[in-house]
């Protein structure tokens, strides 16, 4: 298991990691609008600004882990203002994945979010094709079928 400060990403407004990554799934904490790294720094106005935030926050995170947005697989949004802003942080979000490769996607509205935030996304990411597991199970199965053949008459002729 790694966990993952990101030189450059804002910093947290609570304890925690930026992501934390086991067998090949980078969980990347939720982020907030922040305009810069400390996590004073001034919020954009509006939730397109806010929305456009978040995601160059978030990039900036994957980046430092090495992935982008193309290797994420999940996301989860947060509003505040869920019926004045959820097609409007749409639009913004949209321009992030390209059609026919958008993640899966939970959208909820909250109360409340830190420092008075109008959106929060965490997400989900996948390293590589395959999870260790997935990688170890694959290469044990193909050494017990390697094994299974050389000892099997040649032909698969049945032995009498």
């Amino acid at each position: 298991m790694r966990f993952h400060m990101i030189r450059g990403a804002p910093d947290p407004v609570a304890p925690f990691s930026h992501a934390v990554e086991v067998g090949g799934w980078v969980f990347v904490t939720g982020q907030m609008p922040f305009s810069g790294t400390a996590n004073t720094s001034p919020y954009p106005r509006g939730i397109e600004a806010q929305t456009r935030q978040v995601m160059e926050n978030l990039k900036r995170v994957l980046a430092g882990c090495k992935l982008a947005l193309k290797d994420v697989v999940a996301a989860r949004i947060f509003l505040t203002h869920f019926e004045r802003d959820y097609e409007r942080m749409n639009a913004v979000y949209a321009d992030y994945f390209a059609p026919g490769r958008r993640p899966a996607r939970t959208c909820v509205g909250v109360t409340a979010l830190a420092r008075g935030a109008r959106v929060e996304i965490d997400l989900i990411a996948r390293r590589g094709g395959r999870s260790a597991g997935a990688e170890r199970r694959v290469r044990t199965a193909s050494r017990r079928g390697a094994r299974s053949r050389r000892r099997s008459p040649a032909g698969g002729a049945k032995n009498r």
